[in-house]
Parts: structure tokens; C-alpha cells; sequence
């Protein structure tokens, strides 16, 4: 299991070109913050193996013709200036790509890098006593489904007993600040704090990508989440929703979700002091 492809480069030994895809349909009302979080989806599958300067991005677009043309455009281009600009924080830039019309709007699209073999973190070192850290809280796609119900009152009456809508509409505020927030921190800090492993946590949710991951380890290693920290409010709305999302469980869509991260013990405290420095957002120990 690997979140990117890595081939060696014919004639070039000792160097190695690392890319992903990734693209979906849009999960929030602006497009210009579905454009940033677009990006940072993409360049998670780099970070999760330490890769930390992207040198190329291609971007995936689909412009929507069930939109009235004005709106439409409006929207596609938001959509891309909010994705080049988070291209260009991360000290990438968007050279190309390929565009269509659709029903819905897609956006996405291609990261890639050249890099040395031996600045590609590989998923399958974890060793027993390692502590797992995941770098953003998990919840998102439960706020931002969960959003969309504020004026549905048929749909809003579900779940109004256990949270107001000042609640959800900060949890959704939370949700989009993180989806948008790059990992590239992260992954600096795993290559100075001797990480093992890791991964990126999005469709599968946070227990699905750490079984994939602990599955892919060249030791005989078990993964104990003993730990999940969730946006204010989401675990109850979706008990209230009888785990429609299977947060608590761990199954829970994430999207540009943070990195779980296998650290030595001893590594740790640092490791989470020095990202909260940095970024202002706290890691937390969950195994």
C-alpha cells in the first residue's frame, strides 16, 4: 500500500519520481476554499512520505454544465484561484492540466516531484513502541455533511437537540481551516524527529488507513488506537444520527485529512510542541 507512485528514472541512479492524483466534487459552498482544499488533498500523499518540495502540479477540473454560464465561470475560476494559491504557499506552482464540462464541478489534480531515494520516507518501517500521532482532528465529514441541514428544517430537526446551530456552524468553520491546512509542516518535522512511517488519513477514515498502513510493515507490528480526537460536538450528533458516519468508529470519510505518523516515543513531545509552534494547531498521540 502506498499513497504515491514512485518509479525509478531510467538512466539517473539513486533518484526517483514521486506522484499522485487525486480529485472529487465539491464539499463546501466557496469555491475559492474548494480550490485550497483541493490542493492540500493532492500534496497530503507527498507529505505522507516526506516528501516536502513538490517541484510540479497539474490540476484536474471539471466545469459544471448544470450551472448557468455566468455562474459557472465565476465558480471554475474560483475554484482554480483558490487551488493556486495554496500551490504557491507551498513553494509549488501549477504548470498545466486537463479540463471538461461535467453535470457537477470536480476539482483535483497531479502532484509530482523528483527526489532522492533517500528523501522518500517508505511507509513500512514502524518499529514495536512506536507512538502513533495524527497531525489534524477527525470529524469533517461529519460537520460538513451535517452543515447543509442549518436551513433544511425536516433534516435539521434531527439533530437540533444535541447541538445549535452557532455549534455546527463552528465546527464547520474548524472542518474547513483544517481541510485546508497543508501537512507540509509535518512532514518536515517527521524527517528531524527520525519518523518510521506514515500515511495520510482520508476515505477510509482513520482505523481503514492505519490497518492499511500497519499491514504494509516490514516488522511483525500491531497498531493500538487507544485515542480519536474529534471536532467539538460531532461525536454526538453523529450518535444521534446512529453512527450514520461511524466517526467514534473510526470509519469516517476524512478529507485532506492529517498525517499518522509512527515516532519513537522519545521523539514525541517535541514533535508536538514544535508543530503547535509553527502552525498554531495541536497533533495529538492517539496510539
Amino acid at each position: 500500500m502506498m499513497d504515491t507512485s514512485i518509479v525509478a528514472i531510467r538512466g539517473i541512479p539513486n533518484y526517483q519520481i514521486v506522484s499522485t492524483t487525486d480529485f472529487f466534487f465539491p464539499l463546501v459552498d466557496d469555491p475559492f476554499l474548494m480550490g485550497r482544499i483541493a490542493c492540500a488533498n493532492v500534496l497530503s500523499d507527498m507529505y505522507s512520505e516526506g516528501v516536502t518540495e513538490v517541484d510540479n502540479l497539474l490540476m484536474v477540473l471539471a466545469a459544471s454544465l448544470d450551472m448557468p454560464p455566468i455562474c459557472r465561470d465565476i465558480v471554475t475560476w474560483k475554484m482554480i484561484e483558490g487551488f493556486k494559491s495554496l500551490a504557491e504557499e507551498a513553494g509549488s506552482s501549477v504548470t498545466g492540466g486537463q479540463s471538461i464540462y461535467n453535470p457537477w464541478p470536480i476539482i483535483g489534480g497531479t502532484a509530482m516531484s523528483v527526489v532522492p531515494k533517500e528523501r522518500v520516507l517508505m511507509p513500512i518501517g514502524a518499529i514495536e513502541g512506536d507512538a502513533l500521532v495524527l497531525t489534524k482532528p477527525i470529524g469533517t465529514q461529519v460537520a460538513v455533511n451535517t452543515f447543509q441541514w442549518i436551513n433544511i428544517e425536516e433534516r435539521w430537526s434531527r439533530i437540533s437537540d444535541v447541538i445549535s446551530r452557532e455549534q455546527l456552524e463552528r465546527a464547520f468553520d474548524i472542518s474547513a481551516m483544517s481541510m485546508e491546512r497543508l501537512n507540509r509542516k509535518a512532514a518536515q518535522l517527521m524527517w528531524k524527529h527520525g519518523a518510521h512511517a506514515a500515511t495520510d488519513i482520508t476515505g477510509f477514515g482513520v482505523l481503514g488507513h492505519a490497518e492499511a498502513l500497519a499491514r504494509n510493515q516490514s516488522e511483525s507490528v500491531s497498531f493500538v488506537i487507544h485515542t480519536l480526537p474529534v471536532i467539538r460536538c460531532m461525536a454526538k450528533v453523529d450518535a444521534k444520527l446512529e453512527n450514520l458516519f461511524s466517526l467514534v468508529k473510526g470509519r469516517s470519510s476524512e478529507t485532506s485529512g492529517g498525517l499518522l505518523i509512527c515516532l519513537p516515543k522519545e521523539s514525541v513531545a517535541a514533535f508536538c510542541s514544535e508543530i503547535y509552534e509553527a502552525e498554531g494547531w495541536p497533533a495529538f498521540v492517539v496510539g
